[in-house]
């Protein structure tokens, strides 16, 4: 039982009132210790809240109106009004951000969504009918980095198949190898009519089956696009990432799977945090990471001529920011001038981490 607060007490229904908050709401806020009452009567259970409580109570209906995580609102009402407001700041530069972000991703699954429609015949099926006439320039490369002893990183480009992977653990670089190497026999199928992310989705499990046997405390991501035609199958575990370069800019088609973009996801940790969080090297998902079976992220995307795709390591991506990757895939004038150019940037940034990257350009 909580001690009296601040004058005579309210019943939930007038404090519901006077707050702005439902019953509901104040009966979840005090299951999680965010609004405890004043006084919980031991026989009946009623609630009762003190005046003074108001101004806590009001600031959690604000706070909920601006669309602020419960944990994190917590963490703001146990604040001194100047830290609060500038925790309140943040997190609305952080929601700004997101919605950005999330623009961008609108205005590429747009674009997709158009490209479907133009492609789609009209047999009762509405099978999209990808052109054949479509080839892929492409171009790989790895680099030690600056720091690291050895190099964990793999890369893999062809005109069927482009793929990262980065190894983790004592022997990683066996890890990545092998992931790769369970990949590279799709370069040799015929995909004519056959279902891209379904066998993507076997060569994922076959690389997760070879991982372990490459070493037993290794594991790596796995970032791979797979083309028949105009389509291409996106397969993805872990935090490599896959971009594509279009008129309208440079998208990210794919989502981290580690802690710290789960704390992103959550609204507990800011984009502009996470370079600097402790954990930010820890997966959720990987190869060879426990479990028998692997859940990669699938999709299938619509290709244009003239499109460039990069898929890059962290060492990459967490040290280069979007803009200059972009910069560096529009100037380039091949696929290998922007490998080139990528690692260079990488460089450039101080190279903490091993670096790879692959880029197709469909013409």
């Amino acid at each position: 039982m909580s001690a009296d607060r601040g004058g005579e007490l309210l019943t939930i229904g007038a404090f519901a009132r006077a707050s702005r908050l439902s019953p509901k709401a104040l009966r979840l806020y005090d299951d999680l210790g965010l609004l405890a009452p004043a006084r919980v009567d031991p026989y009946n259970g009623y609630r009762r809240y003190a005046p003074a409580q108001l101004e806590r109570a009001r600031l959690v209906a604000w706070l909920r109106r601006v669309g602020m995580p419960l944990a994190r609102i917590r963490e703001v009402c146990e604040l001194a009004p100047g830290a609060a407001a500038e925790a309140v700041a943040a997190y609305w530069a952080q929601v700004e951000a997101d919605t950005a972000a999330r623009r961008d991703l609108a205005a590429f699954l747009v674009d997709q969504l158009k490209r479907k429609d133009t492609t789609t015949t009209m047999a009762t099926d509405a099978t999209p009918t990808p052109d054949r006439s479509l080839t892929m320039r492409y171009a790989a490369g790895t680099d030690r980095g600056l720091v690291r002893p050895v190099n964990q990183d793999a890369a893999h480009a062809g005109p069927r198949l482009l793929a990262v992977a980065d190894g983790c653990g004592e022997r990683g670089e066996h890890a990545a190898a092998a992931a790769l190497d369970a990949l590279r026999p799709l370069e040799d199928r015929d995909l004519a009519g056959a279902d891209l992310l379904g066998a993507l989705e076997e060569a994922a499990r076959r690389a997760h089956r070879a991982v372990p046997m490459a070493d037993g405390e290794s594991g790596c991501t796995l970032t791979a696009l797979l083309r028949s035609g105009s389509q291409l199958g996106l397969l993805h575990v872990g935090d490599s990432r896959a971009y594509v370069l279009r008129d309208s800019g440079l998208f990210r088609i794919t989502h981290d799977h580690t802690v710290v973009q789960s704390l992103i996801d959550e609204g507990r940790l800011t984009p502009e945090e996470a370079p600097h969080h402790p954990d930010r090297a820890l997966l959720l998902r990987a190869l060879g990471a426990g479990g028998d079976d692997v859940a990669p992220d699938l999709q299938l995307l619509e290709a244009r001529p003239g499109e460039r795709y990069l898929l890059c390591t962290d060492g990459i991506s967490g040290v280069v920011p979007a803009e200059s990757l972009a910069a560096a895939l529009a100037a380039a004038p091949t696929p290998q001038d922007a490998v080139r150019e990528v690692i260079a940037l990488a460089h450039e940034a101080g190279a903490p981490d091993n670096v790879g990257c692959a880029v197709g350009e469909l013409a």
